[in-house]
């Protein structure tokens, strides 16, 4: 499995948003030069972390973005979930089970459940504060 750059730009903008806060909100033009990503991208990434609730918008010329809740209240799992979909390494064991006609015999089923177990429980794990504490050392 591999996390796009969506995924990967997701979680940059909200270690940016919460290393940086400082009660004013900060603009996607400024995280773009300061992360080196672009910002037609950025923006797109911004608008579906907005969707799901994660940040909020300040309008006006001092406008920008802030985070919503408090940085331990997020974990990397639910930022990537937003950009990426479903973390699964295989289709047959995401959520809402697609169903395969083969999953009640199939020989590898079990490795990509444990695959998925290893996966989410690493990135539920880790919240945003932690990224932010990482970063600062």
């Amino acid at each position: 499995m591999k996390i796009s750059t969506r995924g990967r730009y997701a979680i940059d903008l909200m270690v940016h948003l919460a290393l940086y806060d400082n009660g004013e909100p900060i603009s996607v033009k400024d995280i773009a030069e300061s992360e080196q990503i672009s910002l037609k991208y950025l923006e797109q990434i911004v608008s579906m972390l907005q969707k799901a609730g994660f940040v909020k918008s300040i309008r006006g010329a001092q406008g920008g973005y802030r985070l919503k809740r408090n940085p331990e209240e997020y974990s990397v799992g639910e930022i990537l979930r937003v950009t990426e979909g479903d973390l699964a390494p295989v289709s047959c064991i995401e959520e809402g089970d697609v169903g395969c006609a083969h999953k009640a015999t199939c020989s590898t089923v079990k490795i990509w459940k444990e695959l998925n177990a290893a996966i989410n429980g690493v990135v539920d794990n880790i919240s945003l504060a932690d990224l932010v504490e990482w970063n600062r050392k």
